[in-house]
């Protein structure tokens, strides 16, 4: 049974309601994070790098005028707090913010800048983890290109917003082509990422990913230089476990750095693969038709792997 926290309260999965007018459901004004966690046997909750998925939502919160209040350290608290009563090894936690009551002529609060803002509705709910088959991580999955792009000029691009519905359409359509995600580019063609997370190419050992929101002018991981066409605002979602992984290289002297990347970076890797926070790192070996790396997966997305494998354990022991 689902572990659930609704604004405040912990509740049955059943008993937890949401208002029909609110804004997240209306207009999909919201933000949402997903992490892994569980229960240790000896009844200790654990999350993976929960501290940076919380501040990624509560400043992507303050830019887009969702809310001010809310605090990282109190929604890590209470992520802790659900997975302690869901009783799951294992689990997949999703946090979900909205934007509450946001209509201005039913509302009778005051407008204008010294008006209060409204509360917003904090979900967070604790369910049992997606079991991906082991034959994915040996063999490496099959991946479809999307036919949807995504808009460096959308202001709401790079933020993790409920306004999910094109990625779960292109997700739907590579499934039903065989594809285990859908890669996903921008209006210039450049490379975004999976519907659902951010990508890795392997050339002659370096790892690359493409610059992500935030990232735009800035220097590589490695500290190089951005190349020109990099102040362009970037679409690309700054993905919890993409950061952790380039922290990773830096510390680990593998070769790493951001930077726009075509399709023909993509066909053309030695390796590819992908991340998040419910798999992981997910080894790509095949792009629609086109076979990547030979069909295996190569020696630097094994030792991603077990990088992923290191967190995990990390986050079980309490380091």
């Amino acid at each position: 049974m689902a572990s659930v926290f609704l604004n405040g309260e912990f509740l049955e999965g059943e008993d937890a309601r949401i208002a029909a007018l609110d804004a997240g459901l209306q207009h999909a004004v919201g933000l949402f994070e997903t992490v892994s966690g569980g229960i240790t046997e000896s009844g200790r909750a654990w999350c993976v790098h929960l501290e940076p998925h919380c501040r990624r939502l509560v400043s992507s919160a303050r830019e887009l005028g969702i809310s001010a209040t809310l605090r990282h350290e109190a929604l890590g608290r209470a992520i802790m707090e659900t997975l302690a009563r869901s009783e799951l090894d294992h689990a997949r936690v999703r946090l979900t913010i909205t934007g509450g009551d946001l209509n201005l002529v039913r509302s009778t609060r005051r407008v204008g800048p010294e008006a209060p803002a409204p509360e917003p509705t904090v979900l967070i709910v604790a369910e049992p983890a997606t079991a991906f088959p082991g034959a994915l991580f040996e063999r490496g999955a099959t991946v479809m290109m999307a036919d949807a792009k995504a808009n460096p000029f959308n202001p709401l691009e790079g933020h993790k917003t409920l306004a999910y519905w094109w990625r779960l359409r292109e997700l739907a359509r590579a499934a039903r082509l065989g594809g285990g995600e859908a890669i996903v580019t921008q209006v210039s063609n450049h490379l975004c990422g999976g519907c659902v997370s951010n990508v890795f190419v392997v050339r002659n050992g370096e790892l690359l990913t493409p610059i992500a929101r935030g990232e735009e002018g800035t220097v590589g991981a490695n500290g190089d230089a951005p190349p020109s066409g990099a102040a362009l605002p970037s679409p690309v979602l700054p993905g919890v476990v993409r950061g952790e992984l380039l922290a990773w290289a830096a510390r680990a002297a593998q070769p790493a750095r951001r930077r726009m990347l075509s399709i023909n970076d993509l066909l053309g890797a030695d390796e590819v693969f992908l991340t998040n926070s419910a798999w992981g790192v997910m080894p790509v070996t095949r792009i629609e038709g086109a076979s990547i790396g030979g069909g295996e997966v190569g020696e630097v997305t094994r030792t991603a792997i077990g990088w992923w494998e290191s967190q995990i354990e990390d986050a079980r022991v309490g380091l």
